[in-house]
């Protein structure tokens, strides 16, 4: 993986076999791209008959829905969704460099809008005035938010502004709650102050604070994790355990570090344990869906824990607990980032939950709702009515809450195709990794490909997937070579480049 300190050629060299692999490969998606739309005409598509028995319902009400971040697989999913279950959706996305995203050719789509990116030079003034616009011009009923995390607290700024001005309702919580929740440091402070357990967690501004904390956490044989409190790609995959084996190298990973009071950490205790990741939406107050799979640091592979199991019921437990103690009428996504750590008890083993991390915003793992396009919708559009839902749900039972009850196993073919394909073959031919690993990876892959569901592609919407690896990243490469822009790693699923 490459990083900051690698030789400039050897970043220009990464991003220039990435577009030629995806000019070798684009005989073969032209292919299936032309077959989908082959069996288009061969066989009615299942979506198109759902739709119009949605629109045929004497009780079907349509509405307009605004999903911005279709460009994500998140955005697209729930813009195919509210598609499918019989309404007209908006669709707009930040396009960076002009290179248009994939969600903009979504048939799912009636209009597709390009967004002004906040920054901090024009700050998030035109970005708020043309959501608010468009909200308006499109008389949109509904908006969801699917944007990253850039634009976190902006959109709890358009939340607020565009509820005052316009009847569009937001899935978007108001700017207090979203930075509480979006800031790791508050995040932890509030799970605190309403009783729910949380790991060991420190707001450091300084080295010394640092060592302080790390010279009492070798006297108790605790162990931390430094965390930057705002979003630095260069630095979040680092896990590294501090203290570490010597004072020395400690006192050496710490000096690397860039920290003041303008750069803020925060230090978390480490707990040993596996790591969980959650999606929820939360109306009225209420949790209305829910979802857990396994997580890791850059995920891109989703399994949804059974509905039944234990532990995705604790999950949510906790997340009802957690919406309910915290009072107010909630319309948002909420995401968790869980470790749940196993203990032997004189009752047998006893699973410990403890959130990590909080995303007030909808998460990848919303894929795992895809075929229920009617009850999901359903589920939003009670944010639309003038009070709370009928009937008051208990926040200790699964009562109301859509759960998908084995959905499909999702993966993104080009990461795999890399990561499992082509790097494992480059480390052969180097000697570094054996015949034995190397076909593992393969059938990993063939498994995926066989079994699994690529999370952009769907047979009557296949136009997304193949923008996507033939326009768009291709063209997000390029730029990087001509802004000498360099990226340690991508997220396919999230478009999303973590830049050195």
């Amino acid at each position: 993986m490459l990083n900051s300190t690698s030789p400039v050629y050897l970043h220009i060299l990464q991003n220039a076999a990435l577009v030629l692999l995806s000019l070798a490969f684009l005989p073969v998606s032209t292919y299936v791209l032309l077959c989908s739309y082959v069996l288009q005409l061969l066989t009615f598509p299942r979506h198109y008959i759902r739709r119009q028995l949605a629109r045929q319902n004497a009780n079907f009400r349509p509405k307009t829905i605004i999903v911005t971040g279709v460009g994500m697989t998140k955005g697209l999913v729930l813009a195919r969704a509210f598609h499918e279950a019989g309404h007209t959706v908006i669709g707009a996305d930040f396009e960076p460099h002009h290179v248009p995203v994939c969600g903009r050719f979504s048939r799912a789509l009636k209009r597709f809008y390009r967004l002004p990116k906040p920054d901090a030079v024009q700050g998030a003034t035109h970005y708020i005035e043309e959501l608010t616009r468009i909200a308006s011009l499109e008389k949109a009923d509904l908006w969801v938010s699917c944007s990253g995390v850039a634009s976190a607290v902006e959109d709890g700024q358009v939340k607020e502004i565009l509820e005052r001005i316009t009847d569009c309702v937001a899935i978007q919580y108001d700017v207090d709650t979203t930075e509480m929740l979006h800031e790791k440091s508050s995040f932890i402070a509030h799970t605190q102050s309403i009783g729910l357990p949380v790991p060991e967690t420190f707001d450091v501004t300084s080295r010394s604070a640092v060592h302080k904390i790390l010279d009492n956490a070798s006297k108790k044989k605790k162990r931390y994790i430094m965390k930057s409190v705002g979003v630095d790609d260069s630095v979040r995959g680092d896990m590294t355990l501090l203290p570490r084996r010597t004072m020395s190298q400690t006192y050496s990973h710490i000096s690397k570090i860039s920290i003041s009071s303008s750069k803020p950490w925060v230090l978390q205790e480490f707990v040993k344990g596996k790591e969980y990741c959650t999606h929820a939406l939360v109306v009225h107050g209420e949790v209305v869906a829910f979802v857990a799979c396994e997580s890791s640091e850059l995920l891109m592979h989703y399994m949804a824990l059974h509905s039944d199991s234990a532990l995705s019921d604790s999950m949510l437990k906790f997340t009802q607990e957690f919406v309910s103690r915290s009072g107010g009428s909630w319309n948002g996504h909420l995401s968790f980032d869980f470790l749940v750590q196993q203990r032997s008890t004189e009752k047998g083993l006893e699973q410990l939950l403890f959130p990590i991390e909080c995303n007030p915003r909808a998460h990848t793992a919303v894929a795992l709702f895809n075929g229920l396009a009617k009850p999901m919708s359903n589920a939003y559009f009670q944010a639309t009515a003038a009070s709370e839902p009928n009937g008051v749900v208990d926040h200790h039972h699964k009562a109301n809450v859509l759960i998908p009850q084995n959905p499909a196993r999702y993966y993104w073919i080009g990461h795999d195709l890399v990561e499992l394909v082509i790097l494992p073959l480059i480390r052969l031919m180097l000697m570094r990794q054996s015949l034995r690993s190397v076909a593992s990876h393969w059938k990993t892959f063939a498994e995926h490909l066989l079994f699994w569901k690529d999370g952009t592609y769907e047979l009557w919407d296949p136009l997304p997937w193949w923008w996507l690896y033939h326009v768009y990243w291709p063209g997000m490469f390029a730029a990087a070579i001509l802004n000498r822009q360099w990226w340690s790693r991508i997220n396919v699923s999230t478009t999303k480049m973590f830049r050195c």
